[in-house]
């Protein structure tokens, strides 16, 4: 599990492709202090196991390898990255630590894209206090929107201004927009989108009490 708050802005070393999975390198000193063998850290919102092995951790380069499947590059935007593309980074929450976002799977549901970007107002320095973001929402879990509701937007925990119908915005302040990528996104550009996993229960339970009993599988006895 993960919060959405974005620990590390870190950067794309290397790609390496392996028949239709990659190995990523990555560079982020601060979720690699004290990393592991089979940690996790999100990266653009995606959950992704760190594969170096202890003597390499241990050589303190700042950077960490984890290997993406097929199915994984399919479903996110993490096939799109290049050497220097700049990533969020996130470690797995640990218990008992603060939840200053909300609960983030690191599983992407749908990707979407960048409409459009409009300025808020600025302070009287002239910079920007905040910026309103649009992004289009997929047909698949506009349902689970809701305004003021979460949603993890490349592994940021962000607040629902607007849940159209197929689109939705979200207002950033000025921490939000220089600490990860989303203040250099261009308008076209692909994003990671996870909803509230806790709105997918609710769904679930609510199907449980008008659908038919749903099957269930026994293992044959022997």
């Amino acid at each position: 599990m993960f919060t959405g708050i974005i620990e590390e802005l870190g950067e794309v070393v290397s790609i390496e492709e392996i028949g239709d999975s990659s190995r990523i390198r990555l560079r982020g000193p601060v979720v690699c202090a004290g990393a592991r063998h089979g940690d996790s850290i999100a990266v653009n919102g995606v959950c992704l196991t760190v594969v170096d092995t202890p003597d390499e951790l241990a050589a303190g380069t700042g950077e960490f390898s984890a290997d993406v499947m097929a199915e994984t590059l399919h479903r996110s935007s993490l096939g799109e990255l290049k050497p220097g593309s700049p990533v969020n980074l996130e470690r797995a929450m640990a218990l008992g630590d603060r939840l200053g976002g909300h609960l983030v799977q690191g599983h992407v549901d749908a990707t979407g894209t960048l409409l459009s970007r409009e300025p808020g107002e600025r302070d009287a320095a002239g910079e920007l206090r905040w910026e309103v973001l649009r992004f289009s929402l997929p047909d698949t879990i506009s349902r689970y929107l809701v305004e003021k509701g979460s949603i993890t937007v490349d592994g940021v925990s962000l607040t629902v201004v607007e849940a159209a119908r197929d689109s939705f915005t979200v207002s950033l302040i000025p921490a939000t927009l220089a600490l990860t990528t989303l203040g250099a996104k261009a308008v076209g550009d692909s994003v990671n989108l996870e909803v509230d996993v806790l709105a997918k229960y609710v769904e679930r339970l609510l199907d449980s009490r008008t659908l038919p009993n749903l099957p269930i599988n026994h293992p044959e006895s022997k």
